[in-house]
């Protein structure tokens, strides 16, 4: 065992940590020394989410210690950024086993250090948390969260005051602070009751009648208010709110799935509460077959992801993906926007750079600019309040599953996109008289009319410590050897935005890339083609993002040319796992 991880050890055993939290490192000790050495072999740090980990003892989990250690570091850059101004901060958690009492956790110290704490009485999804954070004009947020990852793991997003997680310099500047926390002795346990108050319905209120203004055709909710929608928050934070948004829109026929309608951290129903995730889905499309759905929508657990699951040609029940999803519905805004002539030439929207160029392809149609920035959420949101006054946000998101209309929330918002996908869907449903359209039908008339773009993904996970060794020598060696042809075709431009550097092989040219530094590698192919190598901020993963086009005619068979971009993202992954 290396010297500095028995250090840290020692240092747990022997201060004045709890004598449960010193028994489970014996039993350690004694039992599993390896998952001992992952369990310390380094602190957790912010990622693109922010701090997330598997619960349990030592300074690599999400434990009391380490939320602790974050909020005392947090709550001495707040009194650093704002001296002499009266400081607050809003707190809110999922489902999540221990996800209240880190949030308690949290509100304590905070409140030790002499922070104002808006404390959400119960669960409440992370949008409104950031909702939450620019309505009561506090100072940052705390969403206590692991998104949508398995039910062993927790995580702590913090947020600014404008509603968005933290950006440089901010991240880099709360880790600074928390790693300065050695001891438990420097962090300030104990609350004062006086400085945390309690908050619920009456934020509640005010975030709904915020989503229910995002209505652009309350006319077709109207019309179509029997459209048969199922939903399920996946034992989440999405049935405090998504049902009664949705009631709010018009929509009567809801079917929730009960079985998933009980908050539980344990998950009892899936293997993994991801709506990207056919596994999760399973009851959602049984209960949706059984009535006769048109419309099947899911969150996360903390609900600012949303999958959705629509009719095909034939009737039968299909998942779209993120990209399609996102597609849709930028289409459907853009489009609407300009038949009800709101459009004025000052709007843009904005997608993260491993996000589908067909939403990009569609803002330029209609005149409208697109913002490419790195993967997270909290870049879109950084475009949206530096854009902020000068332009207009119409809406925007990322390939896995997140979205957001208006600019009153700063993170991806499943509760609003729940809304405005089933207002599309009723939209669509009642459009033309007599006939409709259904969704499936009008993705395929976006891809006639702008081309089909095709997706795919392959996330591979590499845990612990030898596993993170192994995605950064990956990086390192696409990055010094990169690949001189993919798929058949050759790679003409290489991105790499560690060092903001694009290199055009084909005019033995480079240009900078104006966006913050990430160790992200793209590489584009002679034919359109595009790959993308990402190393998950919040996750062990390494991700490669595959993205091909085809221009097709009008009479095309759809499922034809599908077939035939599947066929290209199977090449590309071959080749690429040769590389």
């Amino acid at each position: 065992m290396e010297a500095a991880i028995a250090n840290k050890i020692e240092t747990w055993l022997n201060e004045d940590y709890d004598q449960e939290i010193k028994e489970q490192i014996r039993s350690l000790q004694e039992n599993n020394p390896q998952e001992l050495i992952e369990s310390f072999y380094r602190d957790l740090e912010f990622g693109t989410g922010g701090l997330r980990g598997i619960m349990g003892v030592g300074s690599n989990r999400m434990n009391k210690y380490t939320v602790g250690f974050a909020t005392q570091g947090l709550a001495n850059y707040l009194i650093k950024c704002f001296k002499n101004h009266s400081i607050s901060v809003a707190i809110s958690h999922d489902s999540r086993l221990q996800s209240r009492e880190f949030a308690e956790i949290s509100a304590s110290i905070l409140s030790a250090n002499g922070i104002k704490v808006f404390l959400f009485e119960d669960l409440r999804p992370t949008p409104e948390l950031s909702f939450a954070v620019r309505q009561l004009s506090c100072q940052a947020g705390i969403m206590i969260t692991a998104s949508h990852n398995p039910k062993e793991y927790n995580g702590y997003k913090v947020y600014w005051q404008d509603g968005g997680q933290l950006v440089p310099p901010h991240d880099k500047n709360v880790i600074k602070e928390v790693n300065k926390i050695t001891s438990i002795q420097q962090v300030k346990w104990e609350a004062n009751p006086s400085l945390i108050q309690e908050i619920g319905e009456d934020v509640d209120n005010i975030y709904l009648d915020k989503i229910e203004a995002l209505s652009i055709n309350p006319e077709a909710c109207k019309r179509a208010k029997n459209l048969k929608i199922v939903y399920t928050p996946l034992h989440g934070t999405g049935i405090t709110m998504v049902p009664k948004a949705l009631d709010r829109f018009g929509f009567k026929s809801i079917t929730l799935v009960e079985e998933q309608a009980i908050p539980d951290g344990n998950f009892p129903t899936v293997k993994s509460p991801n709506p990207e995730e056919h596994s999760a889905l399973e009851l959602a499309l049984q209960k949706a077959d059984e009535i006769g759905a048109d419309l099947v929508l899911a969150t996360d657990p903390d609900a600012d992801r949303v999958g959705i699951a629509i009719r095909d040609i034939d009737g039968k029940m299909i998942l779209l993906n993120g990209n399609q999803t996102g597609s849709l519905l930028v289409h459907y805004v853009i489009s609407q926007w300009q038949q009800k002539n709101k459009l004025t030439g000052n709007e843009f929207i904005v997608k993260t750079i491993v996000t589908t160029d067909l939403i990009k392809t569609i803002a330029t149609d209609f005149n409208i600019d697109c913002d490419d920035v790195l993967t997270g959420f909290k870049y879109i949101a950084e475009d949206i309040l530096k854009n902020e006054g000068k332009k207009q946000f119409i809406v925007g998101g990322e390939e896995s599953y997140g979205y957001l209309a208006g600019d009153f929330v700063r993170d991806k918002d499943a509760v609003s996109a729940c809304c405005l996908i089933a207002e599309m869907a009723a939209y669509h449903a009642t459009y033309g008289k007599p006939g409709h359209k259904l969704l499936i039908e009008v993705l395929h008339d976006i891809y006639r009319q702008y081309g089909f773009y095709k997706e795919g993904l392959l996330s591979l996970t590499k845990k612990g410590k030898a596993g993170l060794e192994e995605i950064q020598q990956m990086m390192s060696d696409f990055r010094n050897n990169p690949p001189k042809s993919l798929g058949g075709q050759p790679v003409v431009m290489m991105k790499d935005y560690a060092v903001s550097k694009s290199y055009d092989y084909r005019n033995s040219t480079n240009e900078v890339i104006d966006l913050p530094t990430s160790n992200v590698l793209q590489f584009f192919l002679s034919d359109g083609s595009k790959v993308t190598i990402r190393p998950s901020g919040t996750e062990p993963k390494i991700k490669f993002y595959f993205s091909v086009v085809e221009y097709i005619k009008k009479r095309t068979d759809i499922r034809d040319e599908e077939a035939k971009l599947d066929a290209k993202i199977e090449m590309l992954k071959k080749d690429l796992a040769k590389a």
